[in-house]
């Protein structure tokens, strides 16, 4: 491999799928990964709720984004399992990403390319 198959794979998926998206990175041998609380909407439906007596629309919905740097196995893999561990199959599951990295560094050590990885 070279420096140029480091890849990223991101993944935006609901806050409860977490454990289950974590024990699937770690089934196909990716266990390092940065998570992250974000909000957004995309094709989820936004809801009205009540606080206090007041009606309200809530269209940032929260998620979690999990990021996941890889070299020594498939990206594709790591991708299929996030996919397979976050699916309910209704609007809102999340969107998986992957993305090139051009290079890695390792702070602690100095390691450049994918021995930082």
């Amino acid at each position: 491999m070279t420096e140029s198959d480091i890849e990223l794979v991101m993944a935006v998926i609901r806050p409860d799928k977490l454990s289950e998206a974590k024990q699937a990175l770690a089934e196909v041998g990716a266990p390092s990964l940065t998570v992250t609380d974000v909000s957004g909407r995309g094709s989820q439906p936004a809801m009205t709720e009540q606080w206090r007596g007041e009606e309200y629309t809530v269209d940032l919905h929260q998620k979690v984004k999990i990021e996941c740097v890889v070299s020594d196995i498939p990206a594709e893999d790591v991708a299929e399992a996030l996919r397979e561990a976050a699916h309910t199959g209704e609007p809102g599951d999340g969107k998986i990403f992957v993305i090139p990295v051009a290079e890695a560094y390792q702070i602690r050590t100095g390691d450049v390319g994918i021995d930082a990885v």
